[in-house]
């Protein structure tokens, strides 16, 4: 039956028509929020998410971070990982109650930021991260929305934030 190859060909073909038409159909841009409560004081917490060097201790996938030369004041740094390398820089911070931090990678088909923001209360903080994504590539949005869900990087963040504090996500 020489015709299986074809039809096998022209459904993978339609297959990846049909995810890059409907990525294309999808909002650029995304927002998810995500709480954990730490019995931690901010400062401790604020310490662990700004300590760069440390993050390949505590962070899955992160195996090596690299500081960049400030850009206009702010710190940068590159994250190494099983996936490839990203640039960052820290947007703004209010020690220890906010830090926002931004993918400053123009290459990558996404971007966007995160805020970070610590509630105190008695024997320790609520921290609630809110991402403003942009997935760029039209595939890349079809995957996140219907395949991992925007939120999915920012919960295994927090579940590791959580096992290096003490916590629950």
């Amino acid at each position: 039956m020489p015709g299986w190859p074809l039809i096998a060909a022209g459904a993978v073909a339609a297959t990846g028509a049909t995810v890059f038409a409907l990525g294309r159909c999808l909002p650029l841009e995304h927002r998810v929020r995500r709480s954990l409560e730490l019995r931690r004081p901010p400062e401790a917490v604020w310490d662990v998410l700004t300590d760069i060097e440390r993050f390949p201790h505590w962070r899955p996938g992160v195996t090596r971070v690299e500081r960049l030369p400030d850009e206009a004041g702010r710190l940068c740094w590159r994250e190494y990982g099983r996936h490839g390398d990203a640039a960052y820089e820290l947007v703004d911070a209010t020690p220890p109650l906010r830090l926002v931090t931004a993918i400053a990678d123009p290459r990558l088909p996404f971007g966007g930021t995160w805020t970070y923001e610590l509630t105190p209360w008695p024997g320790g903080c609520t921290l609630t991260v809110v991402e403003r994504g942009e997935i760029r590539s039209p595939l890349y949005r079809f995957v996140s929305r219907y395949l991992t869900g925007h939120a999915a990087t920012l919960e295994r963040h927090l579940a590791a934030l959580a096992a290096q504090l003490g916590g629950r996500a």
